[in-house]
């Protein structure tokens, strides 16, 4: 009987904590965008990744990587902003998300650049990043 009224209790809790990722992906050339979006209750969590190989117009240039995340705010039904605090600077890195039903644009602001050096970049350049499974 405790084994049966522990097992229910459970499942009630469980079935409270409901959660959905969403991933999205961007090839452009040698640059790779990735950005996973995860929904928990009324929590919303960004984390977007670059990996950057020099493209053949980008002669004399370094690969990079970045990645930043955090908790975003959802100011508008197809729209997200994240905002991270950079530990050493009085600085944010904003991170405005315009999400479609096949995909989503970033947009960075000029404080991101404390988080990806050299030729990355968290924004898509208007490019939609594609949504996968």
């Amino acid at each position: 009987m405790k084994k049966s009224l522990f097992l229910a209790m459970a499942m009630l809790f469980s079935g409270s904590v409901l959660a959905a990722t969403d991933h999205y992906l961007l090839r452009d050339g040698n640059h790779i965008h990735h950005m996973k979006i995860i929904k928990m209750n009324d929590e919303i969590t960004v984390s977007a990744d670059v990996d950057f190989e020099p493209n053949a117009n980008e002669e004399g240039k370094y690969p990079c990587s970045a990645d930043v995340s955090g908790v975003a705010k959802q100011v508008a039904d197809n729209e997200l902003v994240m905002k991270k605090h950079s530990e050493s600077e009085a600085s944010y890195c904003e991170l405005k998300i315009h999400l479609t039903p096949t995909g989503a644009t970033v947009e960075q602001s000029k404080d991101c650049d404390n988080f990806a050096a050299g030729i990355c970049h968290f924004s898509s350049d208007g490019k939609e990043m594609v949504k996968f499974k």
